[in-house]
């Protein structure tokens, strides 16, 4: 996978910035009286990887104008050494536009997670291309990677527009672009013919495609696997031949992968994932991983994935570095992994826990 030589970005991602409240020590919302709160979104989860580890990632949003919500968020971007781009709207009144909220608690042994989203008048759904300089970002700085999720490219008619012409622009100045289909059936209600269309060009634009049986069935109408065995690993050879029918759809793209989990309880999942890179197979069977908060592992398989291809590795490593990674992401309150160096991912891909001084 040919990287083009010059740019400033590594990562550039577009997205919608909201945050999460979270109860603390795994409790339910309901009986809480205390949260955390954090700023988030799908796509600076994955980023996240990126810059962290030193990579210079750019973000594209947009912002409530003199928010203490926005500013919270905007100091959140720069602690994780990203910077940030968008146009800062006038909130219009206590009724008018704000940051989307998510409430979520993290589940607890046989108690699974529960996760509702506020996003009524949420202001990333303004987001429009007309506010942004493409020929400067791809063309003057210059950018290796787009990354690209289903949730951003669904909020609305006018981000699915912003998605689609993002693609379009970085295909005209060699940046490679990583599509995440992410489908939510909230978001694609009432909508989906318009999405399908809309998701089957960027997904014919992508270089690298990650998504689910869900995903590709649903965004793409691509048949989902054939049944296996009882366990996710059982059902591998399905999941492959789920890929090979994306392959025949899409085949501009050269890296296709997707998770595999299997929940054991609220703490404990089985975690592996699969990728095809020109021809080659590169499977990582699902292993025992423990989780104390599961939201973002797969944002953050894709950080890693996206990391280690911008790194230059081999692509046996992509797929290591990915399952890592995102195994990694389980371990943290956040919904995006932070990792302090990439020893510390590495460490969960050979299952070294052991303390380092």
């Amino acid at each position: 996978m040919k990287i083009r030589e010059n740019y400033q970005w590594a990562l550039v991602v577009p997205t919608s910035m909201g945050v999460r409240i979270c109860p603390p020590d795994g409790q339910t919302v309901a009986s809480s009286t205390l949260f955390r709160m954090q700023a988030t979104s799908a796509e600076t989860n994955v980023a996240s990887i990126s810059s962290y580890l030193g990579l210079p990632v750019k973000v594209l949003t947009t912002f409530v104008q003199d928010s203490p919500i926005a500013d919270f968020i905007k100091r959140d971007l720069r602690s994780r050494g990203m910077v940030y781009e968008g146009k800062e709207v006038p909130q219009g009144g206590p009724w008018g536009y704000r940051h989307q909220f998510n409430i979520a608690d993290s589940g607890c042994g046989a108690r699974g997670p529960r996760v509702q989203n506020d996003r009524a008048g949420e202001v990333g759904r303004t987001l429009s291309i007309a506010d942004f300089d493409l020929d400067r970002i791809f063309g003057r700085e210059g950018v290796a990677v787009l990354h690209l999720s289903g949730l951003i490219g669904a909020l609305s008619p006018e981000t699915s527009r912003f998605c689609l012409e993002l693609a379009r622009a970085a295909k005209k100045y060699g940046t490679l672009i990583s599509f995440d289909l992410n489908y939510r059936a909230t978001f694609w209600k009432d909508r989906e013919q318009e999405l399908h269309d809309i998701f089957t060009e960027i997904a014919s634009l992508a270089d690298i495609l990650v998504g689910n049986e869900e995903d590709f069935q649903l965004c793409l109408g691509i048949q989902g696997p054939e049944a296996g065995g009882k366990d996710i690993a059982g059902k591998i050879d399905g999941f492959k031949g789920m890929i090979e029918r994306v392959r025949t759809a899409f085949p501009n793209a050269s890296v296709f992968a997707t998770t595999l989990r299997q929940v054991v309880h609220a703490n404990e999942h089985l975690w592996g994932d699969i990728l095809w890179n020109e021809g080659e197979w590169h499977i990582a069977e699902p292993l025992p991983i423990h989780v104390l908060y599961r939201i973002g592992g797969g944002d953050g398989f894709v950080g890693g994935l996206l990391y280690a291809i911008l790194k230059g590795w081999e692509p046996e490593k992509w797929l290591q570095f990915g399952w890592a990674s995102g195994a990694l992401a389980t371990t943290f309150l956040t919904d995006y992994a932070q990792p302090a160096d990439e020893d510390m991912v590495w460490s969960v891909w050979s299952g070294n826990a052991r303390v380092k001084r």
